[in-house]
């Protein structure tokens, strides 16, 4: 693998830190700055904000900029935003330092996405992808718990000046190794980026054009259900291993830290299968999803049992992730950016819905595991969509279908475009 993914990976690794970490420090930040922990609680919903506001917006913005300065300016504004988060006075501050340091999320994993896939040779894509997504998994496992027991013991802040650190690591890292990857243009050939506004207009175009294609739609919408059931138990986890499995409150960090070691498990996994086959892939791991969370239902009262569960649910919760991505890009292939960064806005709408649904079942006096099961169903509508956006992508003209990742090299596109030049998996 190219070494440009380990910087993607590093990146990757920053995010999913300042993206997680402040789940665990909710009652440092509620205390220091004299605020109710529901209040601090906000500053969650305040980064999800910033992800969907910003993956379209930024993904739109930067259609004729190259790719390499993109991701280098991404990962830059990212590092303000922690920061500003880090020397934020007050909680309104702290509020905008969180929105300013989730809007590059979506884009910066949209474009990475696309470089990614440009790096390596046809068939091997969706591995190229999931080892960027490694380092976002990676984070679960070392970022979260790491900055959390940072931030008790010297303060929160002193959490999101390493993520800081971590960011201007990224950047310089992104400057050093990501090559120089010319724009892509429709019919072949680089885009300039300096050719001017009209053609930026087009370009943006062609990007919005490609978002609404009906399988970008129906993709975007398996995410937000399929992944939403993960969220819908995760974001309840800790009340639950302490208030149902009876384990220590010290025993939270052991069990989050479980969770993404089954997410990184999930992505090394989900590369390799989402290459040979992407939709079996993505109808397995919704399906496995489901049943899991079921399961978690009655094994949540052992605390072996329940831990097993838990490494389990963040693998094929997270090896829906990288057909998802794969799926978008393949379906807008002639102008993934957008699209793909779009899929992130959807993945932070399922955050958000999930954790929704789930605290509406313990608000109706369902019980603590209740997230379970609705998150089994959410799970099972993520499903429905997917198996529909198949069937009918079968029933769809040959010149609209989607195409097998093994394909000639000497194969050529409408366009005379060599078809390895895409950018992106085939879907099967």
């Amino acid at each position: 693998m190219p070494l440009a993914l380990l910087a993607l990976a590093v990146a990757a690794f920053g995010i999913g830190t300042t993206e997680f970490v402040m789940m665990g420090l909710l009652p440092n930040v509620a205390d220091d700055l004299g605020v109710s922990v529901p209040a601090a609680g906000h500053l969650v919903s305040a980064y999800a904000i910033g992800v969907v506001i910003g993956a379209p917006l930024l993904a739109a913005v930067g259609v004729r900029v190259p790719r390499r300065r993109m991701l280098i300016a991404l990962m830059g504004l990212f590092t303000i935003g922690n920061l500003a988060s880090a020397l934020a006075p007050g909680y309104g501050t702290l509020l905008a330092g969180r929105v300013l340091a989730g809007l590059p999320h979506g884009a910066f994993f949209g474009v990475g996405a696309v470089v990614a896939a440009r790096l390596v040779r046809e068939g091997r894509q969706a591995r190229a992808v999931a080892t960027m997504f490694l380092g976002l998994t990676v984070a679960n496992i070392v970022g979260v718990p790491g900055g959390t027991a940072l931030g008790q013991q010297l303060g929160w802040r002193a959490t999101f000046l390493v993520v800081t650190v971590i960011g201007l690591v990224a950047m310089g890292a992104l400057a050093a190794l990501v090559p120089h990857l010319p724009l892509e243009r429709r019919g072949g050939g680089a885009a300039d980026a300096g050719a001017g506004a009209g053609g930026a207009v087009r370009e943006l175009r062609r990007e919005v054009r490609a978002l609404g294609d009906r399988q970008v739609m129906l993709g975007l919408l398996t995410a937000v259900f399929g992944f939403a059931g993960v969220f819908a138990l995760y974001s309840y986890l800790a009340s639950m291993v302490t208030e149902v499995t009876g384990m220590a409150e010290s025993s939270v960090t052991v069990v989050l830290a479980l969770f993404g070691v089954g997410m990184t498990l999930g992505a090394l996994a989900a590369g390799p299968l989402t290459d040979r086959a992407l939709r079996p892939t993505l109808y397995g791991a919704l399906g496995a999803l489901a049943l899991v969370l079921v399961a978690f239902r009655f094994t949540v009262h052992v605390p072996w049992a329940a831990m097993a569960t838990v490494v389990v649910i963040g693998a094929v919760g997270f090896m829906t992730t990288t057909p998802l991505q794969m799926l978008v890009m393949e379906k807008a292939r002639h102008a993934p950016t957008l699209a793909a960064a779009s899929n992130h806005s959807a993945f932070n709408l399922a955050n958000a819905g999930g954790a929704w649904a789930g605290g509406t079942a313990i608000a109706a006096g369902w019980g603590w595991t209740s997230p379970a099961l609705v998150g089994a169903a959410l799970a099972v509508a993520g499903l429905v969509i997917a198996v529909v956006a198949g069937v009918l992508d079968r029933g769809a003209s040959p010149g609209r279908r989607s195409r097998v990742v093994a394909r000639g090299a000497g194969a050529r596109d409408a366009g005379g475009r060599g078809v390895g030049d895409r950018g992106g998996a085939g879907v099967r």
